[in-house]
């Protein structure tokens, strides 16, 4: 074994907490050189993970474009509740009621509606309503895709605001289109199923209100783009990142690195105030 100071060796059978050679504390030495590595990784890591809170912060609540646009996208899963279309049958001595949206489609698995469909499309009475009010079921289940693909980029839009920006925008003008279409064949399918007997059709305005809201993200993520979106860093925290890198792949050692490693006025400032708030509590301790 070496000193870890001057590099001399040390027998194994001394077990002296001093090195003989320069009488330094071996088990002190070496933990005042790992609590300035971590001191050193810690800054690094703390700067990387202020980069992430600013980008979650842009995306966000960094205005009140982030915000609006925030309220847009739970409204867009809210307005699913909102019934797009319904189909009442009547028989004698039977009478069900199928909705299409959250709300229907939940109420319809408990009172079993919603398993007899495949059922009623095979039957002489019941088959021309429950096929239009399949045809806007799939159609619903299409924009109910596109809500949760539009959820999920949103929630990790902080990963690539720009990116992710302009994937909401497309899929949101995909979507009001879709949306639009669904209400046109809503509309349709229901004077058609007027003549059908033993169900009633009616009309929902569900996909009228999902285009609104397809239409406002749009706008709002337009809008974005052109203003930008950019976060705004720290001080440093970018070089702080870039050097963590070259640290994790060995192309930089901790130990040839400063402490600290970077550091702003402001930062300068914060670190000697909370010395001297320390130092004042040190004291006051010693009073008492």
């Amino acid at each position: 074994m070496k000193c870890p100071k001057c590099g001399m060796e040390i027998p194994f059978y001394d077990l002296k907490p001093n090195c003989k050679h320069c009488g330094v504390n071996i088990l002190y030495y070496t933990q005042n050189d790992g609590l300035m590595r971590d001191a050193k990784r810690t800054e690094l890591e703390a700067g990387v993970a202020r980069m992430v809170i600013a980008r979650i912060k842009a995306e966000f609540i960094g205005g009140k474009l982030q915000v609006a646009r925030l309220i847009a996208v739970i409204l867009s899963v809210v307005v699913l509740m909102i019934p797009y279309a319904g189909t009442r049958y009547h028989v004698p001595l039977f009478e069900g009621s199928f909705s299409v949206g959250i709300i229907g489609l939940v109420q319809s698995i408990g009172n079993g509606m919603l398993l007899n469909l495949p059922k009623f499309i095979g039957s002489s009475m019941f088959s021309k309503a429950t096929l239009y009010i399949c045809i806007v079921l799939l159609l619903f289940i299409i924009i109910a895709v596109i809500d949760l693909i539009i959820f999920g980029i949103y929630l990790l839009g902080f990963l690539s605001l720009t990116r992710c920006t302009k994937a909401m925008k497309n899929i949101s003008l995909i979507g009001a289109v879709i949306s639009v279409l669904t209400q046109i064949a809503v509309i349709v399918l229901c004077l058609l199923g007027k003549s059908v007997g033993h169900s009633v059709l009616t009309i929902g305005f569900g996909a009228l209100a999902s285009f609104a809201v397809f239409l406002v993200m749009y706008w709002l993520n337009s809008t974005l783009l052109k203003k930008g979106i950019e976060p705004t860093y720290r001080e440093f925290d970018p070089k702080r990142k870039e050097l963590l890198k070259k640290v994790r792949t060995g192309e930089v050692n901790l130990d040839d690195l400063p402490i600290p490693i970077f550091e702003s006025e402001s930062e300068h400032e914060e670190r000697l105030k909370a010395l001297e708030e320390a130092l004042k509590a040190e004291e006051e301790g010693k009073e008492l």
